[in-house]
């Protein structure tokens, strides 16, 4: 199901000691709220509202550039401000799920979601949800009493709603009225909340020492997967070739539909490979005439476009040429550097070798050219 996402990520963070505010803190090598932004991606999200400061609006637009329909807005003085710019923004009908989430918690299994988008068909609203297992005491601190526990929830975010029913209720909220999360809202307005399963992997960063146990649980909310792509191309007439993004002076070229640049087309298919989605014959069929003599960046770039609207990312690339001829060492930091601009990634991450066959098989013949590549991509779990 197609959902509309709104990720809150303009508050104050006191609680959470000096520094950077939650959301931009870092986790791993990547801010908070890239961790929610990748997850809702991953899980289908159609439209995401980061709802933030404005000295954060740049941030922001960049961790979500590449993705369908990137919004940023300011949000207000309280979350309830902040909540309602974001449905605002949302360019989206009245029956559209949308879904509420604090940027403070990194963590979204995909499992969470379909729960809470499955939820909706009966309900006006879904929230996550883990029974309480502690003991609980009122105190101050000398113990007052004990208080059952039996029918309390700890609840957490994302939050899921149609878009019309939550806007009505907000738009009925009392004035000065502070909600501590949606849900309340819808319930004041008299809707019907349901209680999904949570997961205590949606821990919300709030003090200090949260992020200490956010740095140990990051491991398991991603996952690395591998990709291997192959491609050959037989030589022709012509005076270059295109490898690897580089044009190289040579007495053939390789014949294809597009610019026949195996390296490309390899690498293109380890990182479709990688994530299940297919090879680069679906998605750019020789049997349409717009692909004819079509440079093959485009292809690879859109390979990384679809892995990042899945919420992944590249972390490495590695192609091997297997040819005779042209000679690819005079070539190959030209290559290695295309092949990082195009794919974001710093040098050290991207390899290009070659290798020939001495003269056994159509590469040591002369009659064709092959590329092999291989990615590791991280994506969520």
């Amino acid at each position: 199901m197609e959902f509309s996402a709104v990720i809150v990520a303009a508050g104050a963070s006191t609680r959470a000691g000096p520094g950077l505010a939650k959301p931009w803190r870092d986790l791993v090598g990547r801010p908070v709220i890239a961790w929610s932004i990748e997850a809702l991606a991953g899980a289908g999200a159609t439209r995401i509202v980061v709802v933030t400061t404005a000295d954060r609006r740049e941030d922001a637009a960049a961790l979500l550039a590449g993705l369908p329909s990137p919004q940023v807005v300011i949000g207000g003085a309280s979350r309830a401000d902040s909540v309602q710019a974001g449905l605002a923004a949302l360019d989206a009908g009245d029956d559209t799920p949308v879904l509420i989430h604090d940027a403070a918690r990194p963590f979204v299994p995909r499992a969470c979601i379909e729960a809470l988008l499955a939820a909706l068909g009966d309900h006006d609203g879904a929230i996550p949800g883990l029974p309480l297992a502690d003991t609980l005491k009122r105190a101050s601190p000398l113990i007052e009493e004990t208080v059952p526990r039996e029918g309390l929830w700890r609840v957490q975010t994302p939050q899921a709603f149609r878009l019309g029913r939550l806007r009505a209720a907000y738009a009925a909220l009392s004035p000065g009225t502070e909600p501590t999360d949606d849900a309340s809202v819808v319930e004041a307005d008299g809707g019907r909340v349901v209680v999904t399963p949570g997961d205590p992997m949606l821990m919300k960063l709030t003090y200090p020492e949260d992020f200490a146990m956010a740095e140990r649980l990051a491991g398991a909310a991603r996952i690395t997967r591998i990709g291997q792509g192959v491609d050959a191309h037989r030589w022709g007439p012509g005076d270059a070739v295109w490898l690897c993004g580089v044009r190289i002076d040579h007495d053939q070229t390789l014949i294809g539909h597009s610019d026949a640049d195996a390296g490309l087309h390899a690498l293109t298919d380890a990182i479709l490979g990688a994530i299940g989605a297919g090879d680069i014959g679906e998605h750019f069929p020789p049997s349409d005439p717009q692909w004819k003599g079509a440079a093959s960046d485009r292809f690879l770039l859109r390979a990384v476009e679809i892995l990042t609207n899945r919420g992944g990312r590249l972390l490495n690339a590695d192609v091997t040429l297997v040819c005779e001829r042209p000679k690819i060492r005079p070539h190959r930091d030209a290559m290695r550097a295309r092949l990082a601009e195009l794919l974001g990634l710093p040098l050290d991450r991207i390899s290009v070798k070659a290798t020939t066959t001495e003269g056994m098989g159509f590469t040591g013949r002369q009659e064709g050219l092959l590329a092999q590549a291989v990615v590791a991509v991280e994506t969520p779990a």
